[in-house]
């Protein structure tokens, strides 16, 4: 009877020092993630990478809502969100504290680099539009407010000394409405940052003759010297149905960045479950075809997470 109490006890102890780490290890943790506008790479991308996260991180249960580059940055860092897509030329102002970021972005930083976005401008073949100056006087949908394209489609307008005064309509909605209003007449640009081929315009594209706006070297270099981020991207042709030339433009790096306030052992968790599946990412965007986890630490200004840093370092792909 004595050995039996004793061994009781023996398998008592054992369970109640294991109990600790089976607490850890079934801790629920709720993670909020921000995507960007329906219609864009980000929401379907977001849903990938949140259904990764709960799959391979027991105990993880991510919510997804919409954003856009820059209200993302600002939801991390207001503690609204904990994890967001970013795009790298206003991300980097958020951290320096630039216009139209209030203060540095100091609860922000980063997880991972993507892939290429670019800035592009649809309007119609009949509407006769040839040039970022003709649109004055014109309908345009920029975005919504708070996103990078939105920003960057400002910033267009500026270098041909133009302003959204002198457009006849301003449409902040998604990238679907967009469509919608072109198609009905009631807009006559539709500005975005996205991945290329953008299904939006895709879908624009099959039931209107569509033309691209380039923008000539000169103007990029206006641009750069507002933004060193903005980088030249050439859209080639035949990318879009019609569209048989190759269209000048700019544009910049999509990224995750994460809050500060999580902890290290979680982001570290995340960023192996991210390189580790990319070719589950790739399925959605195709942009992220063949990248490794070289190209996830592409350092774009943003400092990174110590959990990222972490594994990144244990990759041997920052020293």
């Amino acid at each position: 009877m004595k050995m039996r109490r004793i061994v009781c006890l023996g398998f008592g102890m054992i369970f109640f020092l294991m109990s600790p780490f089976l607490t850890i290890g079934q801790e629920k943790v709720d993670i909020k993630m921000m995507t960007g506008p329906m219609g864009g790479s980000w929401v379907p991308l977001g849903g990938a990478i949140a259904e990764l996260i709960q799959k391979n991180i027991p105990g993880t249960t991510v919510s997804v809502t919409p954003g856009g580059g820059m209200a993302n940055v600002v939801g991390v860092q207001e503690g609204k969100a904990d994890i967001g897509f970013g795009n790298s030329s206003s991300s980097v102002d958020g951290v320096m504290g630039r216009d139209p970021f209030k203060a540095p972005t100091k609860n922000v930083m980063q997880l991972a680099t993507l892939y290429p976005q670019y800035f592009q401008m649809v309007v119609l073949e009949e509407s006769g539009i040839k040039s970022v100056a003709d649109l004055k006087g014109k309908g345009i949908c920029p975005g919504p407010k708070g996103h990078t394209g939105e920003l960057l489609a400002q910033q267009v307008l500026q270098i041909y000394g133009l302003s959204y005064k002198d457009m006849s309509r301003i449409n902040h909605v998604s990238y679907s409405d967009a469509v919608s209003l072109m198609k009905d007449g009631h807009a006559q640009g539709y500005l975005l940052g996205t991945t290329i081929p953008a299904s939006s315009i895709m879908d624009l594209a099959t039931s209107k003759k569509i033309r691209l706006l380039t923008l000539p070297d000169d103007k990029i270099k206006e641009l750069q010297m507002i933004n060193a981020g903005y980088l030249k991207r050439i859209i080639p042709a035949g990318t879009y149905t019609g569209v048989n030339y190759d269209v000048n433009g700019v544009g910049y790096f999509t990224h995750l960045v994460i809050s500060a306030k999580l902890p290290e052992t979680l982001v570290y968790k995340i960023t192996k479950v991210l390189t580790e599946n990319v070719d589950r990412l790739a399925d959605v965007v195709k942009d992220m075809k063949g990248m490794t986890a070289n190209d996830l630490a592409l350092d774009i200004g943003v400092p990174f997470h110590p959990g990222a840093l972490k594994y990144y370092k244990e990759k041997g792909v920052i020293k």
